[in-house]
């Protein structure tokens, strides 16, 4: 019992070193579907989880010796949040309520999945070491996790403060929080030193 918990507690630590900064962007969706409906609460929750889901299930499948990730050119991923935020400081209109960046829930989850590209190098030795019951164990409370991730946003999205905040900047603190998440996943990566590389 105490290995269990003892899994529980490793599984909570690194998954929330790791998506902490999961939930600016969740409650910014969160803001969003409140003020203009889109996207649906439940989209944001389907999209969180499928974007989580891609990303451990690529850990596994890399900690296996079934794939390899090219490394730093995940990074690239960084470019899907510039995009959507981009796009959303174009189609601005003169009304007060924050742009809906994402639409449904495969875009949320093509944002979670770049947003959190870094995460399977921690992820991949950790599935490596892992015996199967521990592996399950740490599944169980990446699922659970997923959905507390989501709760927390969804209360920090309600709250007066926050949703007078965005009310007045939203139209463009939310493209520029997408903007800002895409450039730290391009500079973070490597991605972009990669890249001045092969052109010299």
């Amino acid at each position: 019992m105490t290995d269990l918990l003892a899994a529980a507690a490793g599984a909570a630590l690194v998954f929330a070193a790791t998506n902490v900064d999961d939930i600016v962007v969740l409650t910014v969706l969160f803001v969003a579907a409140r003020a203009t409906g889109r996207p649906r609460p439940w989209r944001i929750v389907a999209g969180q989880y499928l974007g989580i889901g891609a990303l451990v299930a690529t850990a596994l499948v890399v900690a296996a010796g079934l794939l390899v990730v090219p490394d730093p050119w995940t990074g690239l991923l960084g470019l899907l949040p510039i995009g959507l935020g981009i796009r959303a400081l174009l189609a601005r209109t003169d009304d007060e309520a924050p742009p809906a960046v994402v639409g449904g829930a495969l875009g949320v989850a093509g944002v979670t999945i770049a947003n959190g590209a870094d995460n399977i190098a921690v992820y991949v030795p950790v599935f490596r070491s892992l015996e199967p019951a521990v592996g399950l164990v740490w599944l169980v409370v990446f699922a659970v996790l997923v959905a507390l991730w989501c709760a927390v946003a969804a209360l920090l999205g309600g709250h007066p403060r926050v949703v007078r905040l965005v009310g007045r900047v939203g139209h463009w603190l939310v493209p520029a929080i997408f903007v800002g998440v895409g450039l730290v996943i391009l500079v973070t990566s490597g991605v972009l030193t990669r890249l001045a590389d092969l052109a010299s």
